[in-house]
């Protein structure tokens, strides 16, 4: 079963319908392992592997954003990134699942292998890539210049609409059910990255929805900019709103009763930056969790993760990881392409 949100809230789910586009539900288990001289437990969610296309959180997101693309009557989508956006690739790869035209609206980042691996696959995939950034009138005339006539339906950044939200409401009731047939003890505290926060957001909402007493841990990786305690709930409150008046079964303070707590200080230096605590959590999950992490978001949420489980108020705790990262290997290599007809110049770089 993939809509667990619709089969507890059917009158929600006629006003929320979504193309089925991952392997739901994803599995969970509990995993020892050593930090130290301490052995302890904790539960994986295991959303690396939600589809076989192209796995992570996104998923999930896009089954509703594409879904209202559809419904719009959309021949092109589009939607924003750096140039090693899961996100953007994400979009990108599902939309021409479903035989939309996509152009992705790409800025800089630090240079990594996952950003000349994700470009040769939007090259391979034949997204339309365009360089973003510049002052606000300049990036309004970039979006005017490209999806003008087209017939674009635009999804935003990380899929963090309220829609991209609900897809998170509708995986924590999805934990709930693994809860309840036994499968997991009920955690205590979630751990997840939180870039554009629909996904931590939505978690949250989700428990308190579910009557779940659990604590949603979000790490920061993103720029504050982006990222903030204020826009969480106001992501929240939107989200919940919007629910309670196409459904009025779900309780109107829903936003209130949920449980977060917004982490800053695993940020390190910056986007994508790793640190010596991040080094040190992927090093840990892959040798010992058998996860394979990354340096921008999933090995943060670890490093929380580790530190915190080395504190006694946790010692009786159940504590669960949320992967949020693609498993599924890209099809491309990290070579600099031969056509560089479709890439746009300033992004060579990604390539010396």
């Amino acid at each position: 079963m993939t809509d667990h949100l619709g089969m507890a809230f059917p009158k929600l789910a006629q006003h929320l319908p979504k193309t089925l586009l991952a392997d739901l539900p994803t599995p969970v288990k509990e995993i020892s392992f050593s930090i130290g001289s301490k052995r302890t437990v904790v539960a994986v969610k295991y959303d690396n592997l939600t589809s076989e296309l192209y796995g992570g959180n996104k998923v999930r997101k896009l089954e509703y954003l594409l879904h209202r693309a559809r419904d719009r009557h959309a021949k092109r989508v589009a939607t924003f990134g750096t140039v090693a956006s899961n996100h953007a690739l994400a979009t990108s790869l599902y939309a021409s699942a479903l035989n939309f035209e996509c152009t992705c609206f790409l800025s800089h980042q630090i240079k990594t292998s996952s950003a000349s691996r994700a470009l040769n696959m939007h090259l391979r995939n034949n997204t339309e890539i365009v360089r973003y950034g510049g002052d606000r009138p300049q990036r309004v005339e970039i979006m005017r210049r490209h999806l003008k006539g087209r017939q674009t339906w635009v999804i935003p950044m990380g899929g963090s609409s309220w829609l991209g939200v609900v897809s998170f409401v509708n995986a924590a009731l999805e934990l709930a059910d693994q809860v309840a047939d036994g499968t997991i003890t009920a955690p205590d505290r979630v751990y997840i990255a939180t870039g554009t926060m629909a996904s931590a957001a939505g978690l949250a909402l989700g428990f308190a929805l579910a009557g779940l007493d659990t604590d949603v841990h979000a790490i920061r990786v993103a720029h504050e900019f982006i990222s903030n305690p204020r826009a969480m709930r106001r992501l929240m409150s939107k989200t919940a709103t919007l629910m309670n008046r196409l459904d009025a079964s779900i309780p109107a303070d829903l936003a209130d009763r949920a449980r977060l707590c917004f982490r800053d200080e695993f940020f390190g230096d910056g986007y994508a930056r790793s640190d010596s605590a991040t080094a040190r959590a992927i090093g840990i999950a892959r040798d010992q969790l058998d996860l394979s992490l990354d340096t921008t978001y999933t090995g943060k949420a670890m490093a929380a993760l580790l530190h915190d489980v080395q504190q006694k108020e946790l010692a009786q705790k159940s504590i669960l990881y949320w992967n949020t990262y693609n498993s599924q290997p890209l099809p491309v290599t990290t070579d600099r392409p031969n056509d560089l007809s479709r890439l746009p110049e300033e992004f060579l770089r990604y390539f010396d």
